[in-house]
């Protein structure tokens, strides 16, 4: 069986090639950064909103008050998430990278559905800041893999926002996560999508 044998220098660009097509297929889908982030804003914001009017008594089902009905949307967020990535993909190139970081995508959010349906009682006022710093962790990761600063920093920041969303009123808590995605989502969504329109032109 023959391996192939790459020089420092032919390694270097294989590796430079593979974090460009990752890139690509970010820039392609800065949209889906922007749809998160515009519907985690909505959802916490909501959440906030909800909790401040007292409307409690409105629409509750055991354990399900009406501040935790915006939620739901998340699914629907997933449907239309699928629904995109298999549109999108189709015109773009895979790289083990993107890849990583698309099952990375899937199973956050499986998991949070996990945990906010069946666990957020045991999790009670820790929920929102456990969901904050795990979500910061993908955005981290995923600006290292493509090398893309401004998702670094986000995650950074949501990082921090999580940690100090531990010392808030849980009835505050959804204004953290508003304010982090507005950081770690929607400016370097916005970013991804001003660098595909600038290499377009």
């Amino acid at each position: 069986m023959n391996k192939t044998t790459f020089t420092p220098e032919e390694s270097l660009l294989l590796i430079s090639a593979t974090i460009e097509d990752t890139k690509k297929r970010f820039e392609e889908n800065g949209f889906l950064f922007l749809f998160w982030g515009l519907l985690i804003f909505f959802v916490s914001l909501s959440q906030f909103v909800l909790t401040k009017l007292e409307l409690n008594e409105i629409l509750t089902i055991e354990n399900w008050t009406i501040r935790n009905w915006p939620v739901l949307l998340y699914p629907l967020g997933g449907i239309v998430t699928g629904i995109h990535v298999k549109k999108t993909y189709k015109k773009l190139p895979k790289t083990i990278l993107g890849n990583i970081s698309a099952a990375m995508g899937w199973l956050l959010g499986a998991n949070f559905m996990i945990l906010g349906f069946f666990f957020s009682n045991s999790l009670a006022g820790n929920l929102i800041p456990v969901f904050i710093i795990i979500f910061a962790f993908w955005c981290i990761i995923s600006g290292v893999i493509i090398s893309f600063k401004p998702l670094i920093i986000g995650g950074i920041l949501l990082n921090l926002i999580g940690f100090a969303a531990f010392y808030i009123n849980w009835q505050n808590q959804p204004l953290m996560f508003t304010v982090g995605s507005i950081v770690a989502l929607i400016i370097p969504g916005f970013l991804l999508k001003k660098n595909k329109k600038q290499e377009n032109v």
